[in-house]
Formats: C-alpha cells, sequence, structure tokens
C-alpha cells in the first residue's frame, strides 16, 4: 500500500508509531490519558506503548516554560 501511494521508507510498524505517538499528542484534548492510547495499540502494559511514543523537543521546550 505504502508502495501505490509512493511512500518509501514506510511500513507497517512505521505507520503504527506515528498513529500512538499522534494520539499520546492529542489525547489531553480529547479528556483522555496514556491508559486510553495503550488500550487502542492494543498492548497490555503502558511501558510497550511508551517504547513507540517519539519525543518531542521543542514541546519539551515549551513545557518548561509553562513551569
Amino acid at each position: 500500500m505504502y508502495d501505490e501511494l509512493g511512500l518509501t521508507g514506510c511500513s507497517s510498524h512505521s505507520g503504527r508509531r506515528t498513529f500512538i505517538t499522534g494520539a499520546a499528542r492529542a489525547v489531553h484534548r480529547a479528556g483522555g490519558s496514556l491508559r486510553d492510547v495503550q488500550e487502542l495499540a492494543g498492548h497490555r502494559a503502558l511501558t510497550t506503548t511508551e517504547r513507540y511514543i517519539e519525543g518531542d523537543r521543542d514541546a519539551q521546550h515549551r513545557l518548561i516554560k509553562l513551569l
């Protein structure tokens, strides 16, 4: 499917990582928590979900400024 769309270097795993990272960044706007992301991902342990979430240095700097 990725090849048909002209996307190179993509896999079902990278798509899953993108989904989980996006969900983790947006879940607070829906009033949810990382536990909800964990359940959507079908993971038994939150630590598994955490391994999929990519950090965002810009967001980290904005968070520190808020504190």
